[in-house]
């Protein structure tokens, strides 16, 4: 099986793949959308490119026709509508952790502190990517089984809270797991092997040990695979000391994770372990793990558009605006 993603490095590329995705998505089959009459909020990474953002606005109103159109970015929509945030709260540090990259967005009241912004080039497809070159030298050659390996890095991998220990672990088999590879006809979808689980001859299986943890730890060290970027705590820390010394304090008393990398166990434990000695101790320092920390962005921003309505289209562009004046306008 043969991805085509029309996403490179987090931004939007391939338009030709991307229409398709949403003419599939828009159709009476799944969401059955009538552009004309409906508000959209599209998300876009930190510092995108106006020529990017341009083709944005072209596709929403001159392909698609939609009545208006947000874009943001999805720190934003966390900071307007989310759980974790008290109306006085003015300010949000978020780690949005996804599949191309991780970045650090510090806000004050909704918007971002642009010149405090930190991005780590590893995210979900990078540890994917990196198990999949370990699996594949280890045991079988999976470099064209991304889905499997992706599937089996979420199943199996953790954060380790001490890595030392974990390691001492390892080399006791006392991390080991069997991940049974699924063969698409019995086992459409690969699993954790457990104690009461029986195989056939025909089942395949592949042990993780140290692999576990060590993959998402670049998340924390990207310097174990020659990428020369700060690890996770130190962006983090890094990115609140770029703030006023006043907005301190709130930053690290409120901090969010989202994406996808977020869901791994043990994440929140581990940043907190490394970020408080960085901090001082007459700080506080909180970290907000929501539910589903994939569909967290999404939640907030559905809430919001449906609950703050004026707000909304003090912020939006209107169909109406575009077609008059161009893209002059909300240059998020």
């Amino acid at each position: 099986m043969v991805y085509k993603r029309p996403f490179e490095r987090g931004y939007l590329t391939d338009w030709e793949t991307q229409r398709q995705v949403l003419d599939r998505l828009f159709s009476q089959d799944v969401l059955n959308v009538d552009p004309s009459g409906t508000d959209l909020i599209l998300t876009q990474p930190p510092f995108n490119f106006p020529l990017l953002a341009r083709q944005y606005d072209e596709v929403v109103f001159e392909e698609y026709g939609f009545q208006s159109c947000l874009r943001a970015t999805g720190a934003e929509l966390c900071a307007w509508h989310s759980e974790f945030v008290s109306p006085r709260q003015d300010c949000l540090l978020v780690i949005d952790s996804g599949f191309s990259f991780t970045h650090v967005i510090p806000l004050l009241r909704g918007r971002p502190i642009e010149g405090a912004i930190r991005r780590i080039n590893v995210g979900g497809k990078l540890l994917t990517n990196h198990l999949k070159e370990i699996v594949s030298y280890r045991h079988f050659n999976m470099m064209d089984k991304t889905a499997i390996v992706n599937d089996m890095k979420e199943q199996c991998c953790f954060v380790s809270r001490d890595f030392d220990v974990d390691m001492k672990l390892a080399r006791k088999g006392a991390t080991a797991v069997e991940y049974v590879l699924p063969d698409f006809q019995r086992v459409m979808k690969g699993f954790v092997r457990t104690q009461d689980t029986m195989l056939t001859d025909t089942d395949q299986t592949i042990t993780l040990n140290r692999e576990r943890f060590m993959v998402p730890e670049l998340v924390f060290h990207p310097s174990d695979i020659g990428i020369d970027q700060a690890g996770l705590a130190e962006a983090v820390f890094e990115s609140v000391s770029c703030c006023h010394q006043e907005l301190q304090g709130p930053l690290f008393a409120n901090i969010l994770i989202v994406g996808g990398n977020a869901c791994l166990p043990g994440f929140p434990h581990r940043l907190y372990s490394e970020l408080r000695p960085l901090v001082s101790m007459d700080l506080v320092l909180q970290i907000h793990t929501p539910a589903n920390p994939v569909r967290h962005v999404w939640q907030c921003g559905a809430m919001w558009g449906a609950s703050c309505p004026d707000q909304f289209k003090a912020q939006a562009m209107s169909r109406a605006w575009y077609m008059e004046h161009g893209q002059d306008r909300f240059q998020l």
